[in-house]
């Protein structure tokens, strides 16, 4: 993983090139970013830099080696300016670039949520090694759900468990082999338990030369004792012209329909290619539908569609719900926007729904049913029963849309 592989981020990315330019680098660092927004990919990408920076051909540079006759042996110097393009193309020429491009380098390390894989099993992270190089090479935006999904986890519930830590501490006692420095990249901190107190020591007090990476997406599932040892650094959302633009150039998508994508979003990029994969789904007729049944064709109607939506799979009823918010996020934008919002124009079936459903209803009642639809959706992540939550679901937007009642309906 380079810089150039993570997608936008350039203010972030030349911010952590700084900090090592300006020797500011934290021992533990927290990137904190929300899903999608390419938290891990800047992790991996900085790891490489810094073993990479530290490595054989680093160390070749400081000593300034001289050859058997008195010539100063060539070696590759950095870059004398430090963006993320020169530092990409020097790293390419090092000596520990293809370990570090394919995960392999000795030097950095790994934790990530894991499962047993038989019933006694105490896993730690590398029994997964294989698996995990595999998927952040094909999903560096995946999420955790995704990673436990990846190796079979089902229904289990994924941990980084207290063997993983003395596992941790042992690894990082060790010497390092190739580079000066030793890296942990530690995946979703969130699933530490009480027994991440082990590692609070070998924060707070670490071997020379040793960087913690914590990747995270929420901060309040963080131990306090570790978060108060870790050097905060923020990853915003995406912006929608860089989705976009990874969208046409990396998965050759038409421009008309990755700006759309890159509309709904969000900047979440992981949702950008989960709304690809279901390019072809016809969220606008299934919202028409369902909508008709609540607003005219009475419970019958509303029980075949919520039948039909119920055997959906989660993530395309996530998708559904998104859509549903978008629209009527554009059509709010719309009453005081005009047609043109967020720099693109919506589709023509879009334009009609929005301006239709300005008619229906009032900023007060859009607002409510997009907070309701959060509420589903975050619900749907968590497993919810499909049948029961859409039944509830169309209960409460039948109230907001037909009786005005804008407040919370329990």
């Amino acid at each position: 993983m380079q810089f150039n592989d993570v997608i936008g981020q350039q203010e972030t990315k030349q911010h952590l090139i700084d900090m090592v330019a300006n020797n500011r680098l934290s021992h533990a660092l927290l990137f904190l970013g929300k899903e999608g927004s390419g938290a891990l990919p800047l992790a991996l990408a900085f790891a490489n830099y810094i073993s990479i920076k530290n490595g054989i051909a680093a160390k070749k540079t400081k000593e300034a080696t001289v050859s058997l006759f008195g010539d100063p042996e060539p070696t590759e110097t950095e870059p004398e300016h430090f963006t993320p393009a020169t530092i990409d193309a020097w790293m390419q020429k090092q000596e520990g670039f293809s370990k570090a491009n394919t995960y392999t380098h000795p030097d950095i390390h790994f934790s990530y949520p894991v499962i047993p894989r038989k019933s006694g099993d105490k896993p730690v992270s590398t029994d997964y090694i294989t698996e995990w190089r595999e998927f952040i090479q094909k999903f560096p935006y995946g999420n955790a759900y995704d990673w436990l999904q990846f190796i079979g986890a089902e229904n289990k519930q994924g941990n980084i468990t207290a063997y993983e830590c003395n596992e941790i501490i042992r690894k990082l006692n060790l010497k390092s082999f190739e580079s000066e420095y030793k890296v942990l990249v530690l995946w979703m901190p969130e699933y530490l338990g009480n027994e991440g107190n082990k590692l609070l020591k070998l924060i707070e007090e670490p071997p020379a030369n040793t960087l913690f990476i914590l990747v995270a997406e929420n901060e309040s599932l963080i131990l306090q004792t570790i978060l108060s040892r870790t050097q905060l650094v923020k990853i915003p959302m995406l912006e929608p012209a860089d989705i976009e633009k990874s969208l046409t150039e990396k998965s050759k998508v038409a421009p008309a329909q990755a700006q759309q994508i890159a509309g709904i979003s969000e900047g979440n990029y992981r949702e950008a290619l989960q709304m690809l994969q279901h390019s072809d789904e016809d969220w606008n007729d299934l919202l028409r539908e369902w909508l008709n049944a609540l607003l005219k064709n009475g419970p019958a109607a509303q029980v075949k569609w919520i039948e039909e939506v119920s055997k959906q799979g989660r993530e395309k009823q996530k998708q559904f719900l998104r859509y549903f918010t978008h629209l009527l996020e554009q059509s709010i934008r719309l009453k005081y926007m005009g047609s043109a919002i967020n720099g693109f124009s919506l589709a023509q079936n879009e334009k009609d729904f929005a301006e239709r459903f300005n008619k229906l209803t009032d900023v007060a009642q859009q607002q409510a049913i997009v907070e309701e639809l959060d509420k589903a959706a975050y619900y749907i992540e968590r497993n919810a029963n499909a049948k029961m939550l859409f039944h509830a679901l169309s209960i409460k937007l039948y109230h907001i849309i037909k009786d005005k009642v804008t407040m919370q309906v329990n």
